[in-house]
């Protein structure tokens, strides 16, 4: 395994033992993130999420991860999240495919992505299996993703 599959690697096993401070310390300082529910994220909004998403799940979260491939700039890894959505408590299982750019031995861009369809299925039931599939949807998933992570912040 080289440096980067040992990074990529020690970040999912960060995350698999809630571990947000190993997770961030993957992270270059100029960290881009970007997914379907929170979109670009930047440098300290990002180890603020996942800080945020790992103490709403108060340690019943379940992280699975394989197929991490990486070269000297470039990386992947497959990922499953099982976890109870806290605005719902819906049982959510979110299958995830994961880019990675690296810099300087650390993760500068980390792009996640799923079918936020199937996700808003299971965190948001009836709800997101009738709307989840419009672009209202998924703006109002992407607004309530961001004002919980600027709430966070504050604290």
């Amino acid at each position: 395994m080289n440096e980067n599959q040992q990074l990529v690697t020690k970040f999912y096993t960060a995350f698999a033992n809630a571990d947000a401070e190993t997770m961030c310390k993957c992270y270059h300082p100029e960290i881009k993130f970007r997914d379907p529910v929170f979109g670009l994220l930047m440098g300290d909004q990002v180890s603020d999420m996942w800080k945020m998403l790992i103490a709403k799940s108060k340690g019943n979260i379940k992280i699975e991860f394989s197929n991490i491939e990486a070269d000297q700039y470039l990386g992947s890894a497959k990922w499953i999240a099982t976890y109870n959505f806290s605005k719902t408590n819906r049982e959510v299982i979110n299958h995830v495919g994961a880019q990675f750019h690296f810099k300087d031995g650390l993760i500068i861009k980390h792009t996640d992505d799923f079918d936020i369809w199937k996700w808003s299925k299971q965190a948001l039931g009836l709800p997101g299996l009738l709307l989840g599939w419009t672009g209202f949807m998924h703006k109002k998933i992407h607004d309530n993703a961001l004002l919980s992570l600027k709430q966070y912040q504050k604290k």
